[in-house]
């Protein structure tokens, strides 16, 4: 009995975007030109915080399979499995496809050394823009220098789009996962959807 309610009740979760679905897909343009967006929903995140050197740092480096990445922007890991984002010299956030006990996994390897494990799954959803064009749609409105010389694949920054702040990730060359605050995610979607129409109509020579 309490298998079936805990099924029940996880039929009624919606992502921050579910309300937008449709125009997410109408809004995607293929083609030459052309520029996706899709959210990626119910990836489970996990904010860290160790100085690096410590013990903690250590073991909440083999405990995420992956490693901490070390400098500014990098990235350990990939999209298609664990990936840990770089946020300060002593702050990370573990984004991961699968579902579990990660965030409780991560707190047992932490143990008692100084540092910090947070589960912050519900607090941003992920917005997947690419095509030919998602670098342009992003240059409407985020100051960041997104040349690839500056931001390549494997690449996450705090950035601003619009009036946002977000997590900035390049995947790969023509592929980048924005992860707004959930309450932003609205906002950030049809920014995105707005900017995007430009590229549905045929290019002018």
């Amino acid at each position: 009995m309490a298998e079936q309610v805990l099924t029940d009740i996880s039929t009624l979760r919606r992502s921050p975007l579910s309300h937008l679905g449709e125009a997410l897909v109408r809004g995607s343009v293929q083609g030459a030109r052309g520029v996706q967006l899709r959210e990626i929903a119910f990836t489970t995140q996990v904010g860290l915080r160790a100085e690096p050197g410590s013990a903690a740092h250590s073991a909440l480096a083999k405990a995420t399979g992956v490693g901490l990445p070390e400098s500014v922007g990098k990235v350990a890991g990939d999209a298609a499995g664990t990936a840990v984002l770089w946020q300060g010299p002593d702050e990370f956030l573990v984004v991961s496809p699968e579902a579990g006990n990660l965030a409780a996994e991560l707190v047992e390897a932490l143990g008692n050394e100084a540092g910090q494990v947070v589960d912050l799954s519900a607090n941003r959803t992920i917005l997947e823009l690419s095509g030919p064009s998602a670098r342009a749609v992003l240059e409407k409105g985020c100051p960041a220098d997104l040349h690839p010389r500056s931001f390549a694949a494997g690449t996450a920054i705090s950035a601003a789009l619009g009036l946002v702040p977000v997590l900035l990730w390049k995947t790969d060359e023509s592929t980048y996962r924005l992860l707004p605050r959930a309450s932003f995610a609205d906002y950030t979607a049809r920014w995105l959807l707005d900017a995007m129409t430009e590229f549905a109509s045929p290019q002018i020579d």
